[in-house]
């Protein structure tokens, strides 16, 4: 080699280590290499983290003179501190050798191999190179490492417990602890040698490195491991507790690559915490689910224990949400069971998570009626079932299970083959549960159950003989502390009052009556149970009065329909139920109470239609309370009844359009609110278009996990948004602001005429004038009853049918008898109102505004078709006295009029789709000729512009509506009775949908004439709403709109189309505006003109809806 040892200077560069394990198995922060030239001069390497694989990366470079001393010490470390190190760490490996050695490889990496540790050789890769001679090249090395007693015993510390690991001999540790403690005798704090003590020292070790200090890592870990190690010991849950919020700050801080991060994440480290959770009580507070959601984290997608975590956490919330009954727990909790389930599906164990799931998702269906859920619930019963064979130990719950489920479904849905099978699956698990049994008496209470059920639709007395006696049986069985008895006596309670009801034995009734008092007594006021004692109590009062006619029962049986509907532990759907029922017996028995009833069902029903996503599900919603189609036109003819024409009002606006008032809501003005609170009015519009692109988007949702997730974010906005308003309401100018209007807000609705609302209820039909000044006017229609009205509609549909296939000269004889029951019978009396006592003058405006069965008949058609007594003509019809116009709500009305105050330049389109896809409807002949017509008609300053053809598809459409103030549309239009939101036009490619429409927000939209068919047909299944296309496109902005009621023969639309717009812009040759208002006039002038042209039919079809 050149030169000669003493006078070389050599460049080391130590590059990488592999195989490096520490001999006392503990886990070091990290590794170094350190060479000893003599006793003063050392020089150590960076201190580098092991790798996952055992390997450590240096690159680390020193030179080095060779002239102090012919050889060299070379060592391999572990590090226990990753900052500044007390002693020198436990010795891996350790080598003597010469200058020469070291250079006799040349300019080549090769490596340094060590004695073995724990059955491999630690080695380190090495590079050399002589160099020339140059000034303090030593300057790279240190003699920093103190050689002080503390570091000594610290060194000799990590030698002996090396020596206690190899051998197991208790003195090497013995000594090894004597030599740590006196290590730390010198420090101020002293701690007793047990497993306690570690994990004190390991506190205070971690309160000295700081979040940001390099060895907090490798203190966290040893903290956790401790923890892990006592809980193991002792099985103290504050440990585990500890130890997974300490795995959730260490995981993040351990890259992926590090043997830290493979043993913390391994199965001594945090798969020990989360099984070690997941074994815990269920514990539904806020922190235990605060718990479980840290134990979810530590358990990324694709990790075993993920499936475990999710059901844990899943019945966390499940029970939580029995407590505090938030529906974003329910959500939640189905969320997570249903990933659980399709992570676990084909493997062992998962009939558990499907029958958790099952039971996550009938909750849900109590508290908010979704029928997909029930019918999901049961199909994953049935699919845990087949997991659960005979022999299975839980086959009887889920037995029970399915069977609970099946006379769910059979309550909601009648059909006889649900309740036969809920029978014979819990007849089957009460054999696998005999005599002797410790749930024997439960399951006699649930093949009970099922029992009842069947009685009360069949009527078979030896279901309700059978049923009682099981409930007595359980009764015997079960201790009167446990919270089964309560269910078995309520059940009893309602059994009992069903004979009675059969056999009027008075014992019946009174042993009924004592259950349900005796439990009531011992419940708390919160009890979930005590919902049920007065759901029983109020059947037995009102059975007790059926027969015995005593008033006090019946007052008694009010008092707990009242307990009930407002128990707050019920899901608002049973209590919804309660209220209905509230509601008709104190219609039935004439009890004062009918109107508080009434307006409790409505405040549930606000709160039960806000938690629904969309107006698609907010629409089921609504329909699936048996009775709750009529709640809003019964409550406003019981309170007409009682004389107060205001409060009918009120009531009548509550509910007809209630989802269109739900949805209107995200679109008030708040111009009044801009002036006086900028950022309020901001928050709020914000929020508002935050949870209406909520509705909108989990619309279009299929996914039955996704939906669930939607909802719960869409109910995360409304709680934003409900507070938003809240701080709105607390201005005091805005103290009503989204409130149900009163009827000093109402009335504004009548401003340029009267508007009369039309109740058609199961107890009255009437109308109420809300005249322009003054006061209400009710105007009994006695003759009128709903069934009438039911088969008015039905023979009109009849005539119109008819009509239809007649020849257009041919007398409409059963139209002219229908038009004229209309005039006698509804119009008539309404009209003396106006014509005599408000006096209002001829050809002034008037609106109607039709609810439940009247939104079906053409009331403007109402026509004597009668010659005078002089012989001097024809009586006038109502259209030959009055404008008419309809109108969904008043408070629709009164919002389009508050919308013209921001008038832009008129722009007019028409749309025209004569000959629409295959399967689409047949082809429009006269469609072309009609724009043509159209756009001849309408004045050049309007901005005209035409799209038919291939450029009338759905988005081209939605885009002219936007863009454009007036609209002419001619086309198919498809009422869908089954989901009125999907109706629509037909358009070239795809159907626009009335959920399209509602979804554009268009302010400055003026006019549409709907020249399509059936855009004004309401919702059979909801009557007090109105939920059409004519509709819509007055929600979404349009203030003035001609739609119809029935089909369209396109061929004599035509000729009214000529009558309207020829009226509707004959002020313009002056140099007059256009204007939207003029619509109601210019239409009733069209059907006069056209009356040799055009069939009757085709003229009764066209009616105006708004301003």
């Amino acid at each position: 080699m050149p030169g000669s040892s003493e006078s070389r200077y050599i460049t080391l560069e130590v590059i990488n280590g592999k195989n490096l394990r520490v001999p006392s198995e503990r886990i070091p922060a990290g590794f170094y290499v350190s060479i000893n030239v003599d006793s003063r001069r050392h020089w150590k390497s960076a201190i580098s983290v092991l790798s996952c694989d055992e390997s450590v990366a240096w690159g680390n470079t020193v030179t080095l003179s060779s002239h102090a001393s012919p050889a060299l010490s070379v060592e391999i470390r572990a590090s226990y501190e990753a900052d500044r190190m007390l002693g020198s760490g436990e010795v891996i490996g350790k080598l003597q050798m010469s200058w020469d050695e070291l250079l006799d490889h040349g300019d080549e990496p090769f490596n340094l191999s060590f004695p073995p540790v724990r059955g491999v050789h630690p080695s380190f890769a090495l590079k050399t190179a002589v160099v020339l001679a140059c000034d303090d090249q030593d300057g790279a090395l240190s003699d920093s490492l103190i050689d002080c007693k503390i570091a000594r015993e610290t060194d000799a510390g990590h030698a002996q417990f090396a020596a206690y690991v190899r051998s197991k001999t208790v003195s090497r540790l013995n000594a090894a602890i004597e030599l740590f403690q006196l290590a730390l005798d010198q420090c101020p704090i002293s701690h007793p040698d047990h497993i306690d003590a570690t994990i004190s020292l390991f506190r205070d070790a971690l309160a000295l490195r700081p979040q940001r200090h390099p060895d907090h890592s490798i203190s966290l870990y040893n903290l956790t491991e401790a923890l892990n190690r006592r809980h193991d010991k002792k099985g103290t849950a504050t440990d585990i507790h500890e130890a997974v919020q300490l795995n959730h700050e260490l995981l993040p801080l351990c890259p992926e690559s590090t043997y830290l991060r493979s043993i913390a994440a391994g199965a001594n480290g945090v798969d020990y915490v989360i099984r070690g959770c997941n074994d815990l009580p269920i514990d539904a507070s806020d922190e235990g689910i605060h718990l479980q959601r840290n134990v979810l984290e530590l358990c990324p997608p694709g990790h075993q224990l993920r499936p475990g975590a999710l059901d844990k956490l899943s019945r966390s919330l499940l029970t939580r949400f029995q407590r505090q009954s938030s529906i974003d727990d329910v959500d939640e909790c189905i969320q997570f069971g249903r990933e659980a389930v399709s992570l676990f599906k084909g493997h062992s164990g998962c009939d558990d998570y499907l029958n958790n799931l099952a039971i996550s998702l009938l909750f849900r269906f109590f508290h908010q009626h979704k029928p997909n859920d029930l019918d999901d619930a049961i199909s994953f019963l049935e699919e845990a079932l087949r997991l659960r064979p005979v022999w299975h130990q839980y086959r009887d719950s889920s037995l029970g299970n399915l069977g609970g489920a099946f006379i769910t479904r059979f309550d909601e849905r009648g059909d006889i083959d649900d309740i036969t099978r809920a029978i014979s699956l819990r007849r089957e698990a009460l054999t696998l549960r005999p005599p002797g049994h410790p749930r024997r008496g439960t399951t006699l209470t649930n093949l009970a159950v099922a029992l009842k059920a069947r009685y009360d639709r069949l009527d078979v007395s030896e279901d309700l003989n059978e049923a009682i006696d099981m409930y007595r049986e359980s009764l015997r069985l079960t201790r009167h502390d446990d919270p089964q008895c309560h269910v078995t006596l309520h059940k009893l309670s309602s059994a009992l009052c069903s004979r009675f009801t059969q056999t009027q034995q008075k014992e019946d009734v009174e042993e009924a009556i004592t259950l349900c008092q005796k439990s009531l007594a011992v419940l708390s006021s919160l009890h979930p149970e005590r919902y049920f004692s007065y759901m029983r109590l109020q059947k037995a009062y009102l059975s007790r009065y059926q027969i015995l006619h005593d008033p006090a029962d019946l007052s008694l049986a009010i008092e707990n329909f009242r307990l009930a509907s407002r128990h707050p532990t019920r899901g608002i759907p049973q209590r919804i139920i309660e209220a209905i029922e509230w509601a008709r017996q104190a219609e039935v028995h004439q009890y004062e109470s009918a109107l508080e009833a009434y307006q409790m069902c409505f405040e549930l029903f606000d709160i039960h239609m806000m938690t629904r996503s969309s107006v698609i599900s907010r629409r089921e919603a609504a329909t699936a309370f048996r009775g709750a189609q009529s709640l809003y036109v019964d409550a406003a003819s019981r309170a007409t009844r009682s004389g107060n024409l205001r409060q009918a009002v009120e009531l009548v606006e509550q509910g007809r359009g209630q989802q269109w008032s739900l949805a209107s809501r995200l679109r008030t003005p708040v111009e009044d609110l801009e002036s006086t609170n900028p950022r309020l009015a901001h928050n709020y519009l914000e929020l508002s278009k935050l949870v209406s692109d909520a509705a909108q988007s989990s619309a279009t949702i299929t996914d039955r996990a996704a939906a669930d997730r939607a909802a719960t974010e869409y109910r995360r906005l409304t709680r934003r948004w409900e507070a938003a308003v809240a701080e709105i309401r607390d201005l005091r100018a805005f103290s009503r602001f989204l409130l149900p209007p009163l009827y000093e807000d109402l009335q504004a609705a009548a401003r340029q005429g009267p508007v009369i609302i039309l109740v058609a209820s199961q107890y009255s039909c009437s109308a109420i004038v809300v005249p322009t000044p003054g006061d209400l006017h009710h105007v009994p229609l006695p003759s009128v009853a709903l069934a009438d009205l039911k088969t008015l509609k039905d023979r009109f549909t009849r005539a119109i049918r008819h009509a239809s296939r007649m020849n257009p000269t041919e007398l409409r004889s059963d139209l002219i008898v229908l038009s004229r029951i209309i005039w006698d019978e509804i119009m008539l009396p309404i009209v003396n109102v106006l014509q005599h006592v408000l006096k209002l003058k001829r050809h002034s405006r008037i609106w109607l505004c039709p609810t439940a069965a009247f939104t079906s008949i053409p009331l403007h058609a109402a026509n004597p078709f009668q010659t005078k007594a002089d012989r001097s003509g024809k009586e006038p019809c109502l259209e030959d006295l009055y404008i008419c116009s309809y109108t969904p709500t008043l408070s629709a009305l009164i919002r389009s009029r508050q919308l013209m105050k921001k008038r832009v330049a008129p722009s007019f389109v028409a749309i025209g789709q004569g000959q629409p896809g295959t399967g689409r409807g047949k082809e429009l002949l006269a469609v072309d000729s009609e724009l043509e017509l159209v756009h001849k008609l309408v004045p050049a300053t309007a901005n005209r512009s035409t799209i038919s053809g291939d450029a009338a598809t759905r988005v081209g459409a939605l885009e002219a509506l936007q863009g454009n103030t007036w609209v002419h549309l001619a086309c198919h239009g498809k009422q869908d009775p089954a989901q009125p939101y999907n109706s629509h036009f037909v358009m070239r490619d795809e159907h626009l949908t009335l959920l399209d429409i509602m979804d554009k927000d268009i302010p400055h939209a003026e006019f549409a004439f709907l020249s399509t068919c059936h855009t004004a047909v309401g919702d059979e299944k909801t009557p007090d709403e109105v939920i059409h296309l004519a509709a819509g496109l007055q929600f979404s902005g349009f203030k003035s709109v001609v739609g119809t009621l029935w089909e369209v023969d396109d061929a004599v639309a035509k000729h009214v189309v000529k009558a309207f717009y020829t009226n509707m812009f004959e002020d313009l040759k002056d140099g007059g505006a256009m204007d939207c208002t003029k619509a109601a006039w210019a239409i009733n002038r069209a059907t006069h003109a056209v009356k040799t042209k055009v069939p009757l039919e085709q003229r009764m079809v066209f009616i105006h809806i708004g301003v």
